[in-house]
């Protein structure tokens, strides 16, 4: 409740100080979902999101705190986005916690890299929701039709994983027993362990790109797996006995760069990053710590246009490990397709809409589709289904157990 109190501390100084209030809205929303294997609730959620900002000739303030609460006994306020702008002739100042969203990609992460992910519930959140704020000062400078970011994070917040017991928590097998030693995954907040992102971007008649590059640290932590060995009693030849793993977080650096354009009513995406200093787990039963260091480069193309009233989108995506070694657990490259598509009937108050990953590599898919119907401009229905399918070891078909219909009633004010 502490950050509950700074919010309404806030807000009152701000209230106070102009003898206004400040403008306040948001949504509250019941979310549920059913596991079409087991008819078990799989999500009872509530939500309370509210979007408070006061906006000044120089300076603007915004605070988003969301209140959730899961079952009836669990109770969840997450402070999104607070944050302060400062407005000056030619360049901006944004100080505080914020999330930041770059690239032109459609549910892929590649250079949209400055907010981690919250995959406790996977990829089903909506993607607006799925990021985490960070603390930093992010400058704008405007020259014309470009834009110079600077972005300084001052403390690293990692991905946000399934907790414990969640239908979203795939426990690997190991071949021996386990420990895990945490005292190496903390990343202490100083200037030493900032991070530093840049971006470039320009907006033509013809054209809209970005440049950037980071210096960042890896948002999943590397297994660092260390072997124990006993010597067989049988054979006299050592065996394996246990395993020692120790999560540890390594920096990255990163370059890359996305575009859009448009021809002829289709419009034309692309998005890559290269990657330096990332770890893979590797099979070599005999190394001490059984990771190799590699570059690797994720890049995707898409296209969207439209047949009559149908929007229609499609993305290509690619994750390819440089210099290879055949005992790297990862596939050497990963390929994965998504494909949109949308209709609106009724006077745009009935949504038809699809999104679907396929997974090439894995032989898997999650097939989203969904119809939201719009009472009026404050409250929605909407119904839809996750649908996982294909291999057990692919990166969707590990949850095909996990295929769920869910209702979402939402009020906006």
């Amino acid at each position: 409740m502490k950050k509950l109190l700074i919010i309404l501390t806030i807000i009152g100084f701000v209230t106070i100080a102009n003898s206004q209030t400040p403008d306040i809205t948001g949504f509250a929303r019941n979310y549920t979902g059913v596991l079409y294997e087991e008819g078990d609730f799989s999500i009872l959620q509530n939500t309370l999101n509210l979007d408070i900002s006061k906006m000044g000739d120089k300076v603007a303030l915004k605070a988003n705190p969301m209140l959730y609460t899961y079952n009836t006994d669990s109770l969840d306020l997450r402070l999104r986005e607070l944050y302060l702008d400062l407005y000056f002739k030619n360049f901006d100042l944004r100080i505080g916690k914020q999330q930041v969203v770059w690239g032109k990609a459609d549910g892929v992460f590649i250079t949209d890299v400055v907010s981690p992910l919250n995959l406790s519930e996977f990829l089903l959140p909506d993607f607006d929701e799925i990021r985490t704020g960070v603390n930093a000062v992010k400058f704008d400078y405007y020259l014309g039709n470009s834009t110079f970011e600077i972005i300084g994070v001052t403390n690293f917040t990692p991905t946000e994983m399934p907790a414990a017991g969640s239908i979203w928590l795939k426990q690997p097998e190991f071949p021996a027993p386990t420990t895990f030693d945490w005292s190496q995954s903390e990343i202490k907040p100083n200037l030493e362990n900032s991070e530093l992102f840049l971006k470039y971007s320009a907006l033509t008649s013809w054209i809209d790109f970005e440049l950037m590059g980071g210096y960042t640290w890896d948002d999943n932590p590397t297994m660092h797996v260390e072997k124990l060995f006993q010597v067989n009693p049988e054979t006299q030849q050592p065996m394996l006995a246990g395993l020692n793993i120790t999560p540890e977080y390594h920096r990255l650096y990163l370059g890359g760069g996305s575009f859009s354009t448009e021809i002829k009513g289709i419009v034309l995406r692309g998005e890559a990053a290269y990657y330096n200093g990332k770890y893979f787990q590797t099979e070599d039963m005999q190394a001490v710590d059984a990771l190799v260091e590699k570059d690797y480069l994720h890049y995707l193309l898409g296209v969207d246009f439209n047949i009559g009233s149908v929007k229609l989108s499609s993305q290509f995506i690619q994750q390819y490990v440089l210099d290879y070694e055949e005992d790297i657990v990862q596939e050497e490259m990963e390929n994965t397709m998504t494909f949109f598509a949308r209709y609106d009937m009724f006077r745009e108050t009935l949504h038809l809409d699809l999104f679907a990953y396929v997974g090439l590599t894995g032989e898997d898919a999650f097939i989203r589709p969904k119809i939201t119907y719009d009472f009026d401009d404050s409250f929605s229905v909407l119904l839809g289904s996750n649908i996982f399918v294909g291999e057990e070891t692919g990166r969707f078909g590990q949850f095909q157990d996990n295929s769920m219909i869910y209702m979402k009633l939402k009020y906006n004010f």
